[in-house]
């Protein structure tokens, strides 16, 4: 509980929390990637998965039953076999290839948004069929168990289903919910919840809980350029120096 860990634990938890509540969706995963900088992965992602259960939680009664549920119960039932493969490539793996994932899929994340705002990619043109939400499940339940990250996969195909921008940020927040329980029980069964991640989290609580409201807020007030920005810069940075770390 140091200064330098204060810090980064206040960013990462501040962020997923704004993230959650609906602004900036996607990037609620970085906060996983900047605790693993401080702390090896398992830590860094025991002590994020009950505050992103509580964000999910307290953000739930502002999107309910604004959902698509056609499209959650798609990326549901692929995302069961994806995250099993994420438990078993979690027990197989040892940490820097954890951090190196951890971080190829903070800099993939940024070039994805990257591109789907320029005109070399446009996700909103045609509906994805079924098939394809199966596959973003397989992907969307991998990246969630082993680093938090399993928005981009959901984002993929849920921007092509030309959803509006709450039933977007509603159908990702029921996903994300069900989807952390499960974890949340594999978790504890492979003994990544720790008392000193327990204690931490709970610490956290009340700035998860912040975060999240400002994050329903700015959903329906505020531009998101900003916020996108500083998560582009951030990932950067952070995606980079697990890779060396990792590799090094």
């Amino acid at each position: 509980m140091d200064i330098t860990f204060l810090v980064f634990a206040g960013i990462a938890v501040l962020f997923a929390g704004i993230s959650k509540g609906g602004f900036g969706s996607g990037a609620a995963f970085a906060s996983s990637a900047i605790l693993a900088i401080i702390l090896p992965p398992a830590a860094a992602l025991g002590i994020m998965l009950p505050l992103l259960m509580l964000m999910d939680t307290t953000s739930l009664r502002a999107y309910w039953g604004k959902w698509s549920w056609t499209d959650a119960r798609l990326l549901l039932i692929g995302s069961l076999p994806g995250t099993f493969l994420g438990a078993v490539f979690f027990v197989v793996v040892n940490p820097d290839a954890i951090r190196v994932l951890i971080g190829a899929i903070s800099l993939a994340f940024v070039a994805w948004q990257m591109l789907s705002r320029s005109r070399f990619l446009s996700l909103n043109e045609s509906r994805f069929g079924a098939r394809a939400g199966l596959i973003a499940g397989v992907i969307l339940g991998f990246t969630s168990f082993v680093s938090h990250a399993g928005g981009p996969a959901a984002a993929v195909y849920l921007l092509g289903q030309r959803l509006s921008k709450t039933t977007y940020q509603a159908t990702t927040v029921i996903i994300f919910a069900l989807v952390n329980f499960a974890k949340a029980v594999l978790y504890a069964g492979m003994g990544i919840f720790t008392f000193e991640g327990v204690t931490t989290t709970v610490i956290f609580a009340p700035v998860a809980v912040l975060g999240t409201w400002l994050g329903i807020r700015a959903h329906f007030l505020v531009s998101e350029r900003l916020f996108f920005a500083l998560t582009y810069v951030m990932l950067t940075l952070t995606g980079i120096k697990l890779i060396y770390d990792g590799l090094v």
